[in-house]
């Protein structure tokens, strides 16, 4: 079965056709455009239990489009409309929220085929900052794959969208709270911390520097969000990725930017009889079942538990990655990635 990366560049070229004149109705849509999606994200769309179209709670409800089940209870509603539907309509927020209410199903997907929004329909918040993430495929930036990759079968099942979420929400409130204080009435808590610091200034001097300052707060979108670890449970301990000392942090930004790793570097591991695959993009990600982490040992970590599972005391394996991936030089010898690092450390040179 085609996977998403494969996909989506068809799915791009349909949609661009399918906008010419007369257009597609909403069921050619469905058929064109977004089962192809549902499909390479792992979903069996001719499994009742996994993919049910026109799913309704009760008999008198009205059915939504697709709901996607895991152990065949819903866990996803897509509602889908015609390409080229205005998706930014209230009425069809409103109306897949009233869906997912009724059948308490917390994730909930608004899609013309070629835009999707999703929004999570438990948040306690006014329906339009329930909006998660919104992308176009037309747009062909890994930003879309990241986040469709979100309504994969794997990641729902592991809801792995709920510690994004997470992030995306806390950050969002911080993001109110500190622009907030940076406002023609001056928030009183900020003119005296700054005088803290700098006691040589009058509230007066402050409170007009502030009125002249221009302050914007932004956050990592998804590729680059730590997700939190569930309350109770302890976070992978990676001490190779980040030993102590000044200076000893080093990255895969930081290989690129030298000159001594050239992207994309194709990575593998033959583990336990299995041969896993990952790759570093061009921002130092190491890419592994179509997911990014920041960190070789984390995505070591996720392709060790592929295979054995996890410990009981934690999420994930604890795994180094520098010496658990390998890479093929340049006479095609497997080499632990580490060797890198080391000649990063050196300054260029071979170790």
């Amino acid at each position: 079965m085609p996977g998403l990366h494969e996909v989506l560049p068809q799915i791009r070229e349909r949609a661009a056709r399918y906008r010419q004149p007369p257009g597609i109705n909403e069921q050619n849509t469905k058929a064109g455009l977004i089962d192809p999606v549902i499909r390479a994200l792992g979903w069996d769309t001719e499994d009742l239990d996994e993919v049910h179209r026109e799913f309704k709670v009760k008999s008198a409800d009205k059915p939504v489009d697709y709901a996607l089940l895991v152990l065949r209870t819903p866990r996803l509603f897509i509602e889908a409309k015609s390409l080229g539907e205005d998706l930014s309509d209230r009425r069809w927020a409103n109306q897949i929220m009233g869906y997912a209410s009724v059948a308490g199903v917390e994730w909930v997907v608004l899609t013309d085929g070629d835009e999707y929004r999703i929004f999570n329909s438990h948040a306690p918040v006014p329906i339009d900052q329930k909006l998660f993430r919104s992308v176009r495929i037309s747009d062909a930036s890994a930003l879309v794959v990241e986040t469709l990759q979100l309504l994969s079968k794997e990641r729902m099942s592991e809801n792995y969208i709920q510690m994004i979420w997470q992030a995306h929400y806390v950050d969002r409130q911080i993001k109110t709270v500190v622009t907030g204080l940076f406002t023609p009435e001056t928030d009183p808590s900020l003119v005296r911390l700054i005088r803290k610091r700098i006691p040589t200034l009058s509230p007066a001097e402050i409170r007009a520097a502030i009125s002249r300052a221009h302050v914007q707060i932004e956050f990592p979108d998804i590729a680059d969000v730590q997700a939190p670890e569930p309350i109770g449970e302890k976070p992978p301990s990676q001490p190779d990725d980040h030993p102590k000392g000044p200076g000893n942090l080093i990255t895969f930004r930081q290989l690129i930017e030298s000159g001594i790793v050239t992207p994309p570097l194709m990575l593998e591991k033959t583990y336990k009889g299995h041969r896993l695959t990952a790759h570093v993009d061009e921002h130092g990600r190491v890419w592994y079942a179509g997911t990014a982490f920041n960190s070789p040992s984390t995505a070591a970590s996720i392709a060790r538990k592929s295979i054995i599972g996890s410990p009981r005391d934690r999420k994930y394996p604890n795994t180094n990655g520098w010496i658990f991936w390998q890479f093929r030089d340049d006479e095609g010898v497997l080499r632990d990635i580490d060797i890198l690092r080391r000649r990063f450390k050196a300054g260029g040179a071979e170790p």
